[in-house]
């Protein structure tokens, strides 16, 4: 019988390093890890849950999923296969056990080499279309993790971004959503969104960017965006918390293949992030709950925001 070595301890920190580049509300981080021999638990840090925005945890679980994924892929990447399990035991989102070495795929390869590439583009884009060859990767890349990916028609278009705007307005008008966007954005920390990532205000007011420099004394700059932008909707069949991790995995699988493309991303928060409006946004009769609003296209280079070190997100065996 062929002796399994598993992997070492150092493989599954930098496997954990891996995850802690996925995309977060705010850029939150809301996650920690505790390796044991050739498992990984993974846990929702309730310290870094936004209450305003998030107050029922779910972007905080969909984040979450984002790093798991990110964590499953930098594993098979390493060469090894694992075993997933949602919610093991209280406490626990996910259990990650690591089974028997395999080769990885050109797919997982590369979607594995675009983590440290994938960043939100708040710039505008350019005026292209996406090749269907590229929106039917991205739809199989949620299939792959359980969820459904839609491509906004031009009336869906714009019904989502005047929702996404009225959203917006919602938002800013609940009490300490400005307090708590100021906790989360500065330029002196390993979390949050610097002031410099916050990108252009769209002077046609089409695209609804979060205005993560409202409260800096920098005049904001202004830009025109692309007038027709693609606007992508992602959804699960249910609306447990299985299925805010399961969308968390998915949009990480989605983000990362448009990388891979070569293709920028920017979500669109704010009409999911309002209950009232999120139910708008897709038709009852579907049974699907929307989970996320992207907008994709081409951009240029967006900066690297910061991340925690491993050792803060790394907790004692």
């Amino acid at each position: 019988m062929d002796v399994v070595i598993p992997p070492s301890r150092r493989v599954l920190v930098d496997c954990v390093r891996s995850a802690t580049a996925a995309p977060s509300l705010h850029n939150s981080q809301p996650w920690r890890f505790r390796i044991r021999a050739r498992r990984i638990d993974v846990y929702a840090d309730p310290a870094r849950r936004l209450p305003v925005l998030d107050p029922d945890g779910r972007e905080q679980l969909i984040s979450v999923g984002a790093a798991l994924f990110t964590l499953r892929l930098a594993i098979r990447a390493a060469g090894y296969r694992s075993d997933l399990q949602l919610f093991p035991e209280p406490g626990v989102v996910a259990r990650v056990t690591v089974t028997h070495p395999a080769a990885a795929s050109d797919e997982i390869a590369a979607l594995a080499e675009a983590v440290p590439h994938r960043h939100t583009n708040r710039l505008p884009f350019a005026h292209l279309a996406v090749p269907e060859e590229d929106l039917d990767l991205l739809r199989d890349a949620a299939r792959a993790e359980g969820a459904t990916l839609a491509v906004a028609t031009p009336a869906g278009r714009e019904a989502i971004l005047r929702l996404a705007g009225d959203a917006d307005r919602m938002l800013r008008a609940r009490p300490g959503y400005r307090a708590e966007l100021g906790r989360w954005t500065g330029d002196t920390r390993h979390d949050g969104v610097p002031v410099w990532a916050a990108g252009p205000w769209d002077a046609l007011e089409t695209v609804p960017i979060r205005d993560f420099a409202e409260l800096s004394d920098a005049p904001r700059r202004r830009a025109a965006f692309e007038p027709y932008p693609t606007i992508l909707v992602l959804a699960t069949a249910g609306d447990a918390r299985a299925d805010w991790v399961r969308a968390g995995q998915a949009l990480q699988r989605v983000l990362l293949t448009a990388t891979w493309r070569g293709l920028a991303t920017t979500p669109i928060g704010q009409p999911v992030e309002v209950p009232a409006v999120r139910r708008l946004l897709l038709d009852p009769s579907a049974g699907l709950a929307v989970q996320m609003v992207l907008r994709l296209g081409y951009g240029s280079l967006a900066g690297h925001t910061p991340r925690r070190p491993v050792t803060e997100v790394l907790a004692s065996p």
